[in-house]
């Protein structure tokens, strides 16, 4: 911590700008209701009747930040964290709180033993090629 001239504390890097601690913008919390069901390669979309909700006074920047890149296009719980530049941790506590305040939705990935067996796989192809 530096003081200017007139001995002020400076809480921030004049080049990287203010410093926020990742538990701060969760208010301390590490799980919140919804974090069961999100995976890394969970999908997150927003709510197709979800509108501008910048103006809202209760979500913090990171939470608008999450509704808007997912309203460009679906996002992994993973590149939500790669984008924000934070850990994946606080993204899924954001993201559940998104999810409590019916903002978005989450998808979970196939589990591996739901999704179809290799060799029914390798019959619908021979049987296109046989087309």
């Amino acid at each position: 911590m530096s003081t200017d001239g007139q001995g002020r504390n400076h809480w921030f890097d004049d080049e990287a700008g203010p410093v926020v601690r990742p538990y701060a913008m969760t208010r301390g919390r590490t799980t919140s209701p919804a974090q069961h069901r999100l995976d890394v390669i969970a999908v997150v979309v927003t709510e197709p009747d979800v509108d501008d909700r910048e103006t809202d006074p209760t979500l913090s920047p990171e939470h608008v930040e999450i509704v808007g890149l997912c309203r460009d296009a679906p996002q992994s719980v993973a590149e939500l964290a790669a984008e924000l530049a934070l850990p994946i941790g606080v993204v899924r506590v954001l993201i559940g709180d998104l999810v409590h305040a019916e903002l978005v939705h989450v998808t979970r990935p196939v589990p591996p033993a739901e999704l179809p067996d290799e060799s029914i796989l390798r019959d619908v192809i021979n049987g296109l090629r046989a087309l």
